[in-house]
């Protein structure tokens, strides 16, 4: 039986005192692994706050080396990193923040070669790419060992947020059965919009974890940050969806 230490406690003595959440929720997050590809202006302060609410470990997945221009919303990183992998300042960062949470920092893209392995590990696995490409072969795995998945992607001052549990609601494919014409290089992103759907993504991850509200299953939330109007759609499963069509066979 996994204990809360002193430290812990006290760390945590005000999330605990929200009603429906208490020990039994701590101790669920802290027995979790979440995965989060993507650790940039979404994925680094999704990870943030699952760490300052005591995920028992993070795995980060990354490549790539910090750009000057990341650090209008890469929270997570320094100055002095720019060059440099930045899941290592990640992992810097949030050890500092909070050394009771283990994380494991991978400088690689998620791909066909290691992304099986990567979510076999995981509890719930947070798509935060900065592409739809490696965003499906996620998708893929997670349907593959029926992993849950917390889906969340911006561009501009847009945004969108969703869990899927294969089995139970539509997945990645279904909703996007072609790759969206999304340039995932050059649009424009202002730190406190990525940051935003961050919150909100880290949100969704616990409520899925510790049952503390329903989380997003089989709705889609999206967001316009310019005019702050919030919509939620009803997602529909593809009858003839190749990647997780056998799931519904019976």
């Amino acid at each position: 039986m996994t204990e809360l230490s002193p430290q812990e406690l006290e760390r945590y003595r005000r999330q605990m005192q929200l009603p429906g959440f208490g020990k039994t929720a701590q101790i669920a997050l802290k027995q979790s692994t979440v995965l989060i590809t993507g650790v940039g202006g979404l994925g680094g302060t999704v990870a943030q706050y699952l760490a300052v609410a005591g995920i028992g470990k993070l795995v980060l997945v990354r490549g790539g080396d910090l750009r000057l221009d990341d650090l209008n919303r890469q929270v997570l990183m320094t100055h002095d990193w720019v060059g440099k992998p930045r899941v290592w300042q990640a992992k810097t960062s949030l050890n500092a923040l909070n050394p009771d949470v283990v994380v494991n920092a991978i400088p690689e893209y998620l791909t066909a070669e290691n992304r099986q392995h990567l979510v076999k590990g995981c509890d719930l696995a947070i798509s935060c790419a900065h592409n739809f490409e490696e965003r499906f072969l996620l998708g893929l795995s997670c349907v593959e060992q029926i992993k849950p998945m917390v889906e969340a992607a911006m561009d501009g001052m847009s945004a969108y947020l969703t869990t899927i549990i294969p089995g139970q609601t539509p997945c990645l494919n279904c909703l996007f059965p072609e790759l969206p014409p999304w340039d995932h290089q050059s649009f424009g992103v202002l730190g406190a919009v990525s940051g935003t759907l961050a919150c909100l993504a880290a949100l969704e991850a616990i409520k899925f974890i510790t049952q503390l509200a329903p989380p997003l299953l089989g709705e889609l939330l999206t967001m316009d940050l310019g005019t702050l109007a919030f919509k939620k759609f009803r997602t529909y499963r593809e009858s003839n969806c190749p990647i997780c069509r056998h799931l519904y066979l019976h």
